[in-house]
């Protein structure tokens, strides 16, 4: 018999054909039982419902152990797309007091997957946060007539104190970038917005917990599954100490109403920042609830940005209280002695060059010069040593060298403050001035408003006071942070490790008699304080917009000293008007707890004087 190869053919065909149908069968199979876990999310949610039980933020004190963020009971609307049935839509929205528009545009953003890439119609929805207790009242009447709806009980902040909002912070819906990034959250949790609130957020937050209950085959909740055996209890979050000591924040606040600027004040020996204040301000209670959105609306439209947080995120230039740091290098590297003498002209004189300077005494030495905030001294100081050939190869060598000094006192980089979006302020390289005037074309003449903490430099209140609490220590810092304690967990070693300058701490010595002098007779006089041995540096920045910012840094007592600070007011004047002033009265403040009678007046002209007016800026 010829076998017939065609029919041979069509019979391995249809096999293979078969084959593959199988394997598609399996492989479909295998998907939907093993990785696709629709069809198990679909009975589960007929079977179950797992309600997310969510912990109790972690509370925050002050030094002193006073309570200043604390949690009060909200509540969310949540929904199951999939157990809606119909239901009066118009009663609903009056009852949680939304329009019927609003209703429809919050469940159009739910089923939104690119605004809620966890939206499920099998799984818990977030319709609505941060319900009112009046509406959830109301809500809690109706429930009933709206299948498919529950509430789900929330924390929201408290604050004990109108103050210290900048650093605080407060918290906020998370986003869908928050969602994505972090496993933790789905849409509706809420997350750290600013302050320790954002940088201290994974302490703060706790751990989630779950609770699963029975449903019965109409959907209804029949009690907890197994009495709770599998029911996983939420961890609450931990709380915190900062080192902000809220008396002093309040009046440091109080005492910078309509003035546009910051105070930073440190404790040398721990790096601790006792108040970190930056004006304007605003109530951080204003940031809580369903009006958040709008009073966030508004904060940001202010044109004096009291959400842009100073003290740490402004770069100014530092103007004269940046002028220990030029006396200190010069001293390290030899450029100067003590006695060093150096004349003032009413100024530096150079030529046609010239950079002024007020009447005082003429020609003086390192101390006197301090003292009385002279110009002339050290911009021949930074001429002497970026010019000098005989100790450094070269104009950029000599620029590179004084860079160096300038970092290890903490400018130019960020100091890795515990709070979020710090500024770096600007210290130039040589790199810097070769790309402006040419490489070899610049020398000390062409930079020398550097040596006075003007041109290119510029600082934050932050590293103005760190410079302080160096000086009192010194010639070494800790890194500044505002969180003191964190509960049950040892604080990073970061915050515990000295750090030290290039400069030699004898050198130190002659900056503290200077800065004390200044106090005594020189341009810091206005701030003496009695029983107290403050020592001080004025600071009057140029500002090419307007009038002058006035600022001042120091410490005190002169020995063992308890605090640094920084005071910086824009368009202020000189450094004595409002700085000086405003420093010795915090520092009072903090070392006797009260202002003596002979300072009130001080304190009285401080509170009520206005700066704001001379700040050009106009309002919306």
């Amino acid at each position: 018999m010829i076998k017939d190869y065609n029919l041979e053919k069509r019979k391995f065909v249809i096999g293979g054909t078969i084959l593959i149908i199988g394997l598609i069968y399996l492989v479909r199979l295998f998907v939907l039982q093993v990785p696709d876990n629709d069809y198990k999310t679909f009975a589960d949610s007929n079977a179950f419902l797992k309600k997310i039980q969510y912990p109790s933020r972690g509370l925050i004190y002050d030094r002193n152990g006073k309570l200043l963020v604390y949690n009060q009971p909200a509540y969310d609307v949540m929904m199951i797309m999939r157990e809606v049935q119909p239901f009066d839509t118009l009663d609903f929205c009056r009852t949680i007091g939304i329009t019927r528009d609003q209703f429809d545009r919050r469940l159009q953003m739910m089923k939104d997957r690119r605004l809620n890439p966890g939206y499920s119609a099998y799984t818990p929805q977030t319709f609505i946060s941060q319900l009112s207790a009046e509406d959830y009242g109301r809500l809690q009447e109706k429930l009933y007539k709206f299948p498919g709806f529950f509430i789900q009980n929330r924390m929201l902040r408290q604050y004990a104190y109108p103050y210290g909002a900048n650093v605080l912070g407060n918290i906020r819906e998370a986003s869908p970038r928050d969602i994505e990034n972090d496993s933790y959250y789905i849409r509706g949790d809420y997350t750290g917005d600013l302050g320790v609130e954002k940088s201290y957020e994974k302490f703060l937050r706790g751990e989630k917990g779950v609770e699963i209950l029975l449903r019965d085959a109409h959907g209804r909740i029949k009690g907890r599954y197994e009495d709770g055996i599998f029911d996983i209890p939420p961890q609450s979050g931990k709380n915190l100490k900062l080192s902000i000591d809220i008396d002093l924040q309040e009046y440091g606040e109080r005492l910078m109403a309509n003035k546009i600027g910051a105070i930073v004040a440190i404790e040398p020996s721990t790096g601790e920042i006792l108040a970190l204040v930056s004006s304007p301000s605003y109530d951080p209670s204003t940031l809580v609830g369903r009006s958040r959105g709008k009073n966030y609306a508004a904060l940001n439209r202010n044109p004096y940005k009291p959400l842009y947080d100073r003290a740490i995120m402004a770069a100014y230039p530092p103007g004269s209280t940046f002028k220990p740091t030029q006396g200190l290098t010069f001293l390290q590297e030899g450029v100067i002695t003590p006695h060093t003498m150096y004349p003032c002209y009413h100024g530096f004189v150079s030529g046609r060059l010239r950079v002024g300077c007020h009447a005082h005494g003429s020609p003086l030495s390192l101390m006197p010069a301090i003292s009385t905030s002279c110009n002339a001294y050290f911009c021949y100081g930074l001429k002497s040593m970026v010019d000098s050939r005989s100790k450094y190869k070269s104009t950029a060598e000599a620029f590179d060298t004084w860079k160096d000094y300038m970092v290890s006192m903490g400018y130019g980089y960020r100091l890795g403050v515990d709070l979020p979006s710090e500024s770096r302020g600007f210290i130039p390289n040589s790199n810097y001035y070769s790309k402006i005037y040419g490489e070899k074309r610049w020398r000390a003449l062409t930079i020398i408003s550097i040596a006075i903490g003007q041109g290119e430099v510029l600082a934050t209140p932050l590293q103005i006071a760190n410079l302080a609490a160096t000086i009192a220590n010194r010639g070494y810092f800790y890194t500044p942070h505002v969180v003191k304690e964190i509960q049950d967990t040892v604080l990073s070693a970061d915050y515990r490790t000295k750090r030290y300058t290039k400069v030699s701490s004898d050198k130190y010595n002659y900056i503290v008699e200077g800065m004390r002098m200044a106090v005594l007779g020189g341009t810091c006089r206005v701030g003496a304080i009695p029983g107290i041995e403050l020592c001080g540096k004025t600071g009057t920045a140029q500002n090419p917009h307007g009038k002058d910012h006035s600022a001042f840094m120091g410490f005190a007592p002169k020995d063992n000293p308890k605090i640094a600070i920084a005071v910086y007011v824009e368009n202020a004047g000189f450094g004595a008007t409002y700085g000086v002033p405003i420093g010795s009265l915090m520092v009072e403040k903090y070392l006797k707890g009260a202002i003596s009678p002979e300072r009130q007046y001080l304190e009285e002209h401080m509170l009520n004087s206005n700066t704001m007016i001379y700040s050009g800026i106009k309002g919306n």
